[in-house]
């Protein structure tokens, strides 16, 4: 039955108590906190980030909010939305498998903007992005994948609704302005698949940010919306999907989360292609592989695969994160897979673009999301092949808090240094301890004096 879906949702969140959290799932928090600052942190800098505050800063109101990594300020609708696009660009952020939804970057990118606006405990700022996750995963699970078969990019336009709920939590609305802001939430879809490979992809999850946050914002207000701006005929599950279940929504609130079934990336591209690139350096590493010594690449893959990172010939590296030619390829040039395996220095190394026109894919229907065959044969008339079952950083495989400490340093010290970097790196894994969980955003801006340890220490 669909009637009442959102106000259903709404009235979950509100009265859903920090305190009713399980010990693995404020865990979980931590993880997904971690991995989504030190993304934040390593996209900083790059070039879309530059771009868009060039574009926007002028427009921001006061300057009272931090973008991560970086000097500037600005106003926390601003910061929010940067913060969202930082911790995109690189495709290195968590991802909910069943619907491909990177959950963290609209939740955690409003949240955090908005503890330097208002003051927010750390065990507040928990709870607020486990309702936030919580939301938009439901939301998509409730219409995934119809909903991303016809085009939308589902973390912008669920992230939407994550980022409504988890700033509707913190300022406290009642159950009727909660349900508002769910609707002007609705009213608010952001992403198409069409923009995959450029600057826009990661425009997407900090517009939802923004948004989510602005819809939160005007409820706090009284400003009204449908109340059935999920489920209603022409409501957002109707007009952005073909079909739905709002079970997926309203059923086992509380009992089950889907925190529990995030996953973090250990390479920085379409998570569809992180079979080939683990089988690859697999091989390469067993074999001591050089380019030279082999003749073709054959690749038996998943569906999704050539439908989202079918680019024969990229010409950027934003563009390389959804190339499994290039994925491939460089992965057993280079025995790895991280940003600066995707960037424009390398789609564009002339050993990197001879392997790749040596590498061939095919799908296969019978293999799992997190699986892929691979096939090498060599110019020594060797043939090599190896089944990849469950790509590592998937749930049957995941990356481990020490894998996480290594993934946030790699991307991070470049920024902050090692010192600043592990100061930022300790607050997040003890963000629920925090009096305020602004001093994550203080620590992590370029220009910080804040001795972390301290500060944590003075607010246990």
């Amino acid at each position: 039955m669909s009637a009442g879906v959102t106000r259903t949702l709404a009235s979950y969140v509100v009265e859903a108590k920090t305190d009713d959290l399980p010990p693995q799932v404020r865990k979980e928090t931590a993880r997904a906190f971690v991995n989504w600052a030190g993304c934040a942190i390593g996209g900083s800098h790059h070039e879309t980030l530059d771009v868009a505050i060039a574009a926007l800063g002028p427009f921001s109101g006061p300057a009272t909010a931090s973008v991560l990594g970086r000097g500037e300020r600005l106003d926390p609708l601003h910061a929010a939305l940067m913060n969202g696009i930082s911790s995109h660009v690189f495709d290195f952020d968590d991802t909910h498998l069943r619907t491909v939804i990177h959950p963290a970057g609209p939740v955690a990118s409003a949240l955090l903007a908005f503890a330097e606006y208002r003051p927010v405990s750390g065990a507040d700022f928990v709870n607020a992005f486990v309702l936030g996750v919580e939301t938009e995963c439901r939301i998509g699970n409730a219409v995934f994948p119809e909903h991303y078969d016809v085009g939308w990019h589902i973390t912008g336009t669920t992230g939407v609704f994550g980022a409504a709920a988890a700033i509707g939590k913190l300022l406290g609305l009642d159950a009727q302005r909660l349900t508002w802001a769910l609707g002007l939430a609705a009213t608010q879809p952001v992403g198409l698949r069409e923009m995959f490979g450029t600057m826009t992809k990661s425009f997407h999850p900090g517009r939802a940010a923004q948004n989510g946050f602005t819809a939160a914002l005007l409820a706090e207000r009284g400003y009204t919306s449908s109340e059935q701006g999920i489920e209603a005929k022409r409501g957002w599950a109707n007009v952005l999907s073909v079909a739905r279940n709002y079970d997926e929504i309203t059923q086992g609130l509380g009992e089950r989360y889907e925190l529990l079934v995030n996953t973090y990336k250990p390479f920085a591209c379409g998570i569809v292609i992180h079979p080939t690139i683990d089988g690859c350096i697999q091989l390469r590493n067993a074999e001591h592989l050089t380019a030279d010594r082999i003749a073709s690449v054959e690749l038996r893959v998943h569906p999704l695969v050539l439908e989202l990172t079918g680019k024969r010939a990229p010409q950027t590296g934003l563009e390389g994160k959804f190339s499994v030619y290039h994925a491939a390829a460089i992965a057993l040039i280079e025995g790895a897979g991280g940003e600066p395996q995707f960037s424009d220095r390398a789609v564009t190394d002339p050993s990197v673009v001879a392997l790749r026109e040596r590498v061939s894919a095919e799908i296969d229907p019978s293999l799992a999301p997190d699986a892929a065959h691979l096939t090498i044969a060599l110019t020594d008339g060797r043939v090599l092949e190896l089944f990849v079952e469950h790509a590592i950083g998937s749930l049957a495989r995941p990356m481990s808090d020490a894998d996480l400490d290594a993934k946030f340093h790699g991307l991070a010290d470049p920024i902050l240094g090692r010192e600043r970097a592990q100061q930022v790196l300790d607050l997040c894994w003890n963000v629920e301890l925090l009096d305020s969980a602004a001093l994550v955003a203080q620590a992590a801006r370029q220009d910080a004096p804040t001795d972390a340890h301290a500060a944590m220490a003075a607010n246990r």
